[in-house]
């Protein structure tokens, strides 16, 4: 066997060089890439403070009993320190499979996914729905466009108060099926219409979003697939089928996902329309903010304890998401 030697270096030709270890490899990243490095770095401290310190200290809120009587806390002129002890996982046992684990965390656990599921759901069809209607062409077509935005550009605030007014007792809703001879549901104190109008008014203000994301997607697609669809003969529900949801493939499965994961952490629509009442209409985070901030002591740990669940829960989803999509997109490429 011949083995051939580069005379310059006096090196194996085809041998590998010897790896270099993590440090000098980071020294000469940062020579090489010093200006990103410099750009990304305020950047990375605003994250860390403002992001990942208050994550850590959530997650060892966790791990302790820390409520409002033995934190610590400043009285007048007094000073009095922490008593909260360290108790390891013990929160997240009495959460999960605890004596009033299904009051305090199942049933809310199953509500938000009813709640994220039927909302994403109203949100994508009838944002589909709008952007086909709106992707014609219309005459004041730019106008129905400005005011089909404006339940979302309006505050949240402003939206909810208004279905606020409009869903009480004496508002102009139950004053319309009044007027019908229809009944006039409790919709803020029976529990089934209290879910009832939580899904109602967070579609009414979550669409125009899923509208404005489709019709994007939908003026993306090339014309003359329609039009080659329809010289071959194909229905417009063919069209639609195997032209319109293709071609929206990419944005659907970006929207829908941002969609789940926003409404799954809708807390403002959920909070302002009943605070700290119904009980039962509460999704998972805004029963963590009760027990943290609405309720006596405080309990801060199992509130801390419940967003690191929501968390899990979206990082979880969130993965087996994403290899489901990958997954189709392979066999489709197939």
């Amino acid at each position: 066997m011949t083995v051939a030697i580069d005379r310059a270096t006096g090196k194996v030709r085809g041998e590998r060089a010897p790896r270099r270890g993590p440090l000098k490899r980071l020294k000469s990243s940062y020579r090489k890439y010093w200006y990103a490095y410099a750009m990304i770095t305020p950047v990375a401290i605003v994250l860390g403070v403002l992001v990942l310190y208050p994550l850590a200290y959530g997650f060892y809120l966790t791990l302790t009993d820390a409520n409002s009587l033995n934190t610590a806390r400043t009285i007048g002129v007094n000073e009095i320190e922490a008593t909260y002890k360290f108790i390891g996982f013990d929160n997240y046992a009495d959460i999960l499979w605890g004596p009033t684990s299904y009051d305090r965390f199942w049933s809310h656990f199953i509500w938000t996914i009813v709640w994220t599921a039927a909302c994403v759901a109203l949100h994508y069809t009838i944002g589909l729905g709008l952007a086909l209607l709106l992707n014609q062409k219309l005459r004041g077509r730019t106008f129905y466009r400005m005011m089909m935005v404006l339940p979302w550009a309006v505050p949240t605030f402003v939206t909810v108060f208004g279905w606020r007014f409009m869903l009480a007792d004496g508002g102009i809703i139950n004053a319309g099926l009044e007027w019908l001879h229809l009944p006039t549901p409790l919709w803020l104190e029976d529990t089934f219409w209290q879910r009832f109008a939580a899904i109602m008014v967070n579609t009414w203000a979550g669409v125009p979003f899923m509208m404005l994301s489709l019709l994007g997607g939908l003026q993306s697609i090339d014309a003359s697939l329609y039009e080659a669809a329809e010289m071959d003969g194909a229905t417009a529900w063919q069209r639609f089928r195997y032209v319109t949801l293709p071609g929206l493939r990419s944005v659907s499965s970006a929207v829908v996902l941002l969609g789940i994961i926003w409404t799954f952490n809708q807390f403002a629509i959920i909070f302002l329309l009943f605070g700290n009442t119904a009980p039962d209409a509460q999704i998972l985070v805004t029963w963590a903010y009760r027990l943290g901030f609405g309720q006596q002591p405080r309990d801060f740990a199992q509130s801390a304890a419940f967003g690191m669940l929501l968390l899990a829960i979206l990082v979880v989803f969130t993965s087996f998401y994403r290899r489901w999509l990958n997954r189709n997109d392979q066999q489709l490429a197939i």
